[in-house]
């Protein structure tokens, strides 16, 4: 007699890994969240976010890297790979707590009703009030306060010393200018320099300093508040840091520099679906031989601050950490590249010794070999399944009835269209005709769709399939065409962009959802393991 899978309910703490958990979340970004200046923040908006979650039966709130964002307000290209976003901080807790008053919150209506994220313009609001609360606290912090501030200072010194002059340096020498454009002394690091800058720069340090703090309040505040609503907090590790970022400028001895701090190799990936001539990202490679001599230190200090933060981590580009793509520091596109081997199996073993675990999701897509798909199996970590990859030939691996049951399922991911957009695109340039719609055709086929809500066919499929956990953009629960995506790889402007308006969160949606999870047992009451 042949027996089917056995489901197990377990108390959580017992797992390994909360994604080895029968569960369903949303896909949404701090960025994204409603609120009145000019895009989403750590106040109360994220706390609403979080009720709505519960309401629907969600265990799961996935986000993208919540770093300081970059060039065309791109969360992957943060200048620290260890620090929050500044602008994240919520100026109406900071109102809360005394420091700023009613009338140095009001926002104009431009910011307030904004149906995108206005980063210029929500930045020339934001600032100046963080630099009025940071005057306010520090003439008014008590006794406690100001020890607690000591203490997170003092716990995060390994990082928060050399990210705080930094970002006063980068204030002081210009926004266009990267750190390797600094004077010789800075860019070289040397003791006499740096302590100059630090005496200059003092004012200006101290309030960077004190934004982590607040940022970090903030942060435990809310991680806190979904735990209670039993939610739990997917992050975002990218595979590369911004070369315009504080850790290069710290640690340069870990990266593919010269002597001058000027990148000699660049990061990306060979042309693949997303863009016929690969894509170019610009990071510097890391010297994978001087991180393995140092044990790892630099990457177990950071799973560890974003593990601090999060109760799994989403690793990007997962296919780096079997080999990474190297374009010449000169190349215009990433055509011209070779790959390079990378030592992650050693670097991931050393985390599962040190963390105690690796609570990690691969993000294993691309041009996946079976030397990563190994690499990925020794550590039972779970992969990536996207529906919108599972219906075109040669993509089997991504029909829902292939899954294995250690992977996570989106509808889609940030660098997709949606899915409602992606149902009713037009073919992209270069792709034939014939066999876009023969693609569209098997997807509605197999998901069953109608005429109407068909995101709600596609979100049921994933809801019933075997893995273990379902993630979806929140635009796709929405059912949102192609305006509401989040970005276009390869395109400099207007990605990151899109906002979530709060009446849209509306009780009939989050109850439809809730129905279905119970359904398919995803619900956080009923988080099962499936073992075979």
């Amino acid at each position: 007699m042949t027996r089917g899978p056995r489901s197990t309910r377990t108390p959580e703490s017992s797992q390994g890994s909360p994604l080895d958990v029968r569960s369903s979340g949303i896909l949404l970004h701090v960025s994204s969240l409603p609120g009145p200046h000019g895009h989403g923040d750590l106040g109360p908006p994220a706390l609403a976010f979080a009720d709505f979650l519960k309401q629907a039966g969600q265990g799961w709130w996935q986000m993208l890297p919540i770093g300081p964002v970059g060039g065309g307000f791109s969360p992957y290209d943060s200048a620290s790979a260890f620090a929050g976003n500044p602008e994240f901080v919520s100026l109406e807790l900071l109102h809360r707590d005394g420091l700023l008053r009613d009338d140095e919150i009001r926002a104009p209506r431009s910011l307030a009703a904004s149906k995108r994220s206005r980063y210029a313009a929500a930045r020339r609001f934001r600032w100046p009030r963080l630099e009025l609360a940071h005057a306010r606290w520090a003439e008014r912090a008590s006794r406690p306060e100001r020890s607690e501030f000591e203490r997170f200072a003092e716990d995060n010194s390994w990082w928060l010393d050399d990210y705080a002059l930094f970002a006063a340096l980068a204030e002081r020498e210009g926004s266009g200018t990267c750190w390797a454009g600094w004077s010789a002394d800075l860019v070289a690091r040397r003791p006499a320099a740096l302590a100059r800058a630090r005496a200059r720069l003092a004012e200006r340090i101290s309030l960077h300093a004190f934004l982590q703090f607040e940022f970090d309040r903030q942060w435990k505040a809310l991680k806190a508040y979904c735990s209670h609503r039993n939610v739990l907090l997917l992050g975002d590790v990218p595979m590369f840091v911004a070369y315009g970022a504080a850790d290069v400028w710290g640690h340069q001895d870990l990266f593919q520099l010269d002597a001058r701090g000027h990148r000699q190799a660049l990061a990306g990936v060979p042309p693949d679906y997303f863009s016929r001539t690969g894509q170019l990202w610009g990071n510097p490679l890391y010297r994978w031989e001087v991180l393995e001599r140092t044990g790892f230190d630099w990457w177990l200090r950071r799973f560890r601050k974003v593990l601090d933060r999060f109760d799994a981590l989403r690793l990007d580009h997962f296919i780096g950490f079997h080999r990474c793509w190297e374009v010449p520091a000169r190349a215009r596109s990433a055509r011209r590249g070779r790959f390079r081997l990378v030592p992650g199996r050693a670097l991931l073993s050393l985390a599962r010794a040190a963390l105690g675990g690796v609570p990690f999701l691969a993000e294993d897509l691309g041009l996946v070999t079976e030397e990563v798909r190994a690499l990925r199996d020794a550590f039972e970590l779970p992969g990536m399944r996207v529906l919108q990859f599972g219906f075109s030939e040669g993509a089997e691996v991504y029909e829902p009835h292939r899954f294995p049951r250690r992977s996570v399922v989106y509808t889609g991911t940030h660098d997709n269209d949606t899915l409602m957009g992606w149902l009713g695109a037009r073919p992209p340039p270069g792709v034939e005709k014939r066999a876009f719609l023969a693609q569209r055709k098997r997807a509605l086929d197999y998901v069953g769709a109608g005429t109407r809500e068909r995101h709600w066919d596609f979100i049921r499929i994933a809801l019933m399939s075997v893995a273990n956990t379902a993630i979806f953009p929140l635009q796709d629960i929405l059912g949102l065409g192609s305006r509401a995506r989040m970005n276009v790889p390869g395109t400099p402007a207007g990605n990151w962009s899109w906002r979530v308006g709060s009446a849209e969160l509306t009780i009939p949606i989050a109850e439809r959802l809730a129905q279905m999870c119970s359904l398919y047992e995803r619900l956080p009451s009923q988080r099962t393991v499936v073992s075979d």
